[in-house]
């Protein structure tokens, strides 16, 4: 930790309930070294998102992802998932250059060395001969990998708790509404210039900028009843589904909005038949990038894409207040704010982990 980061940390009280809270300094969503402090804490020793199961059913299928920074590669060896280092051992390249595919082998497009499936060296080219060289010692470097709820996950940090842990506090809840009849449809992606925390302070106010906000959706959820319930490493919002007559109300049915925050950055939004998964990844301090997975029960095509519409101008909404959000917090007006007690205790619980682990 560089002389700097204390300084920054201790600008926060962790400790104050949440009826004296305030938000982290602004320091924290634009200063690099939280940024690079982050990424060897907050993402490399939490279980993060990369694949559905389904990308990974046969022998051979791969994909790829950045963690913290680290590019990865998950394959299927056989009736096994692995994941490692997407980095060569020989002079460092990708040995997986696509997002996704099938092969039979890992091959580095820069030299030619291949690994089996196992991460293990089967050939490097030009290397008979070469002193105190043993193709088992320069296997690709293996990655904890692990399947919740139909979705694959990794870990950088060998000395985390397991994913079954990571995920026990949110499955109770989680299983009785996430049907497996929901099918994966389509991945709509977004780029925002803002700090990825800002985007999870929005999600996380307990629907309080809604009536404001999102005009639209405000109208299909009873919002007089919103609950928030704050769990060790998740928040859970719910709130009752009213009839609307609007665009909206036609493609969000049932009684009730279920939304789940999973620390860091999962976010499970579930209604009835439809489903949406959003990923927050931090592209430096100020610019991030959200994936929103969609799924669907049985509606037809033209449902799913009336659905994810009429989402995206509720996203569009989001992205730009969370644009003015990001140039405000360079303001010299500004430097800290206070939590609603009533609303905002899934943002106080998110503060108190991101001190937890930039700290620890």
């Amino acid at each position: 930790m560089s002389d700097q980061l204390p300084v920054l940390l201790k600008r926060f009280d962790h400790e104050a309930k949440l009826l004296h809270a305030r938000t982290p300094p602004a320091s924290w969503y634009l200063h690099p070294e939280i940024a690079e402090r982050e990424a060897q804490t907050v993402f490399s020793r939490s279980w993060q998102m990369v694949a559905r199961v389904g990308q990974l059913a046969g022998t051979g299928d791969y994909v790829t992802a950045e963690i913290a920074g680290e590019p990865v590669v998950i394959v299927r060896d056989a009736d096994s998932l692995r994941a490692f280092y997407n980095v060569c051992r020989h002079h460092a390249a990708q040995v997986a250059t696509g997002a996704s595919g099938c092969v039979r082998a890992l091959h580095c497009p820069y030299h030619g060395w291949t690994y089996n499936l196992d991460g293990s060296l089967r050939n490097a080219p030009h290397f008979e001969g070469a002193a105190d060289f043993e193709a088992a010692d320069y296997g690709l470097r293996p990655i904890r990998v692990g399947v919740w709820s139909g979705w694959v996950f990794v870990c950088l940090d060998p000395g985390a708790g397991s994913l079954e842990d990571f995920m026990k506090p949110v499955d109770p809840g989680f299983q009785t509404l996430a049907s497996n009849q929901l099918r994966f449809h389509q991945r709509v992606t977004y780029t925002i210039d803002c700090n990825w925390k800002v985007f999870v302070d929005n999600y996380l106010d307990g629907g309080y900028h809604v009536p404001y906000l999102h005009r639209e959706l405000n109208g299909a959820l009873d919002t007089a009843d919103y609950r928030i319930e704050v769990g060790s490493n998740f928040c859970l919002q719910t709130c009752p589904i009213s009839p609307a007559a609007g665009a909206l109300g036609k493609v969000r049915a049932g009684e009730q909005a279920s939304y789940y925050w999973i620390y860091p950055n999962l976010m499970i939004n579930v209604y009835e038949d439809v489903m949406d998964v959003n990923q927050v990844l931090p592209l430096g301090p100020e610019r991030c990038q959200v994936h929103f997975d969609y799924y669907f029960a049985d509606q037809d095509a033209a449902f799913c894409q009336n659905s994810i519409e009429v989402a995206d101008r509720v996203q569009l909404e989001d992205v730009a207040i969370c644009e003015s959000v990001q140039r405000g917090l360079h303001s010299r007006s500004y430097d800290t704010g206070r939590l609603s007690p009533a609303k905002e205790a899934g943002e106080r619980l998110f503060h108190q982990l991101l001190y937890r682990d930039l700290s620890g």
